[in-house]
């Protein structure tokens, strides 16, 4: 037995013994293979097509992840421009499943309950395209805050990133949302193989008690879903009280929520009905197990909210009293706020910058100028669905774009990032392989040929092969170093 298999808890053991009988061998031997490393790609700014043309280095495609590849250990993604530019998320393969397994369209309002550090959120946000919402939340400050970097890296201009407790989001967004992602907090027994110290910190009585916590919030989640809204829960661990368990109270509680086939793979293991309520609706569930797939444990459900008309008797009876226990905080929010509308100079300071620029377009889409709103001295470009914000902690209210300065706007790294290639038409064009890149990301101003600007002075696009990484401002031949200290080394 290999060492890791050592550390392992024997009550883990003796449980995953008795759940998976004759494929416990085999389970148990995946903890001698080595772990595997994946990374997503951003198909809102690049296709999986012209990614593979480019990246400079080694990937396979993950069968079961459409936009997702595998890359080998001993390379280093992160250090890459293309990485900069935010045209990949480094993820393990298994945990890309659950935002793949959600169907998002642009035009949705979307929620990631849970969502740091921002794996899923990416991908949800990458789904959108720009239209609609993306409300991402964590309850822990600090992690909202790298959920709010990877965010940005991704160029999501679509996003409101909050801070608060789920049962205060409940009470502001009830039946509002058309999909919710819940990848809940939990034990961590899928990734033993990959973080030692899960194995360690594990015990019985902390996984009962994380049961606890995910059966309260994926009630508030249902109860903030639409009818006819699906939300896909998931957990990396094996445990079935965190698991089907989870599944099996949700669905005796509120009996307007069913379960839904999602989408399959080969790999794939079905739900099991007896580590819940022995339903057999239960084997809709997926379990991603490490013996069966190149990747890490997981636990995946699809469930989706009956439309109005379409419930059983227990249903309706829920859902209106649920609707009269709502109807005094919802009926105070059927107005969203409207958010600071920036006056005419502001605007024209605004308009200046991307007229010098070149900007016709974010993410996309035509610049919509009734979406700039002005909170102090820093513009931001809200989403397209007007939200309710009053009483919320939220950390990012939509794109920031930049900062108002005395008869000046200066614009955001941000910005720079939900650029698209060719969104702006003043930029300096390097290769991806150049030096100066590094140098730059690095805080250093570099030197350009005439050759490599569309413009010889004023602000400018940096970009790797056409993708964007930051702005700079071009003097005398040497693109000046704009990109902010806080943005070096990530």
């Amino acid at each position: 037995m290999a060492e890791k298999q050592l550390l392992l808890p024997e009550a883990f053991l003796a449980r995953m013994q008795s759940l998976l009988g004759g494929d416990y061998p085999a389970f148990l031997n995946s903890y001698s293979n080595p772990r595997t490393y994946g990374l997503r790609v951003n198909t809102a700014k690049i296709s999986c097509e012209e990614f593979e043309q480019i990246v400079p280095f080694s990937v396979k495609r993950i069968p079961w992840i459409p936009d997702g590849y595998f890359y080998p250990e001993d390379v280093r993604p992160s250090r890459c421009p293309l990485y900069q530019a935010g045209l990949y998320y480094l993820q393990e393969p298994s945990a890309m499943t659950p935002a793949s397994r959600l169907p998002v369209v642009p035009g949705q309002k979307v929620l990631d309950l849970c969502a740091a550090p921002g794996g899923k959120a990416t991908a949800l946000g990458a789904a959108l395209m720009g239209d609609g919402l993306l409300l991402a939340n964590d309850v822990s400050a600090s992690r909202a805050k790298a959920l709010l970097r990877n965010l940005e890296l991704f160029g999501i201009t679509n996003a409101l990133v909050t801070s608060e407790p789920v049962s205060k989001l409940a009470e502001r967004f009830p039946a509002y949302f058309d999909k919710i992602m819940l990848d809940a907090p939990c034990s961590g027994e899928g990734m033993f193989r990959k973080e030692d110290a899960l194995a360690q910190d594990w015990s019985p009585e902390k996984s009962d008690s994380l049961a606890q916590v995910q059966r309260e919030l994926i009630l508030h989640a249902a109860d903030m879903l639409k009818p006819g809204g699906m939300l896909l829960y998931s957990t990396c661990t094996f445990a079935p009280a965190e698991d089907e368990g989870t599944i099996s109270y949700l669905l005796a509680n509120r009996p307007d929520m069913t379960l839904s086939k999602i989408p399959g793979y080969e790999g794939f293991a079905d739900g099991i009905p007896s580590c819940g309520n022995g339903d057999p609706e239960l084997t809709k569930c997926v379990r991603i197990f490490p013996h069966r797939m190149n990747g890490e444990g997981h636990f995946l459900a699809l469930l989706t909210k009956q439309p109005d008309g379409a419930f059983s008797e227990g249903a309706q009876d829920f859902r209106e009293s649920a609707a009269g226990r709502r109807s005094g905080k919802a009926s105070k929010n059927k107005a969203a706020a409207q958010p600071g509308r920036p006056d005419k100079q502001s605007l024209a300071l605004i308009r200046t910058l991307f007229d010098e620029i070149g900007i016709t377009a974010i993410g996309g889409r035509a610049v919509d100028d009734t979406r700039i709103a002005v909170f102090g001295e820093k513009a931001y470009y809200l989403p397209s669905v007007p939200v309710d914000t009053r009483e919320i902690n939220f950390l990012r209210h939509g794109l920031y774009l930049g900062d108002l300065k005395k008869n000046r706007f200066e614009p955001s790294q941000p910005l720079a990032l939900a650029l698209r290639k060719g969104e702006a038409a003043a930029i300096v064009t390097l290769s991806l392989g150049d030096e100066r890149i590094a140098q730059y990301l690095r805080g250093e101003s570099i030197s350009v040929t005439p050759g490599e600007t569309s413009v010889q002075s004023g602000w400018a696009l940096l970009t790797a092969d056409g993708h964007p990484l930051a702005f700079g401002k071009l003097v005398n031949g040497v693109l000046k170093n704009k990109y902010p200290a806080g943005w070096r080394g990530i």
